[in-house]
């Protein structure tokens, strides 16, 4: 299995936990407020350093407000990022628009 489709599965296995605390009428809450930094320190790490503060600042939220548990932001990210490839650095290597100035002439 490609390494993407794993990250998937973890996607879809964090946005079930983060989801379980609707399923607990009194305490979910309180446990959102457990489970709103450990996201925001699981998305930031998953995602990397540049996207990473960008998607720990939104799951961070996510999950602490309320009503907004249903949101499967792990798996809204893999598909941005890592499916869609939206934000990838495009690699230049070779291609210097000026390599023909430095020719050295004899």
């Amino acid at each position: 299995m490609d390494n993407k489709y794993r990250k998937l599965i973890k996607c879809v296995l964090l946005d079930t936990v983060g989801m379980a605390s609707l399923a607990i009428p009194v305490i979910g809450p309180f446990l959102d407020v457990v489970w709103a930094p450990i996201a925001a320190s699981i998305s930031y790490k998953m995602f990397g350093e540049r996207k990473g503060k960008y998607t720990s600042l939104i799951t961070f939220l996510e999950e602490l407000l309320p009503a907004t548990d249903v949101i499967p932001s792990f798996t809204i990210f893999w598909f941005l990022f890592d499916f869609l490839g939206i934000g990838k650095e495009k690699s230049h290597l070779g291609k210097t628009p000026d390599a023909g100035f430095a020719k050295v002439r004899q």
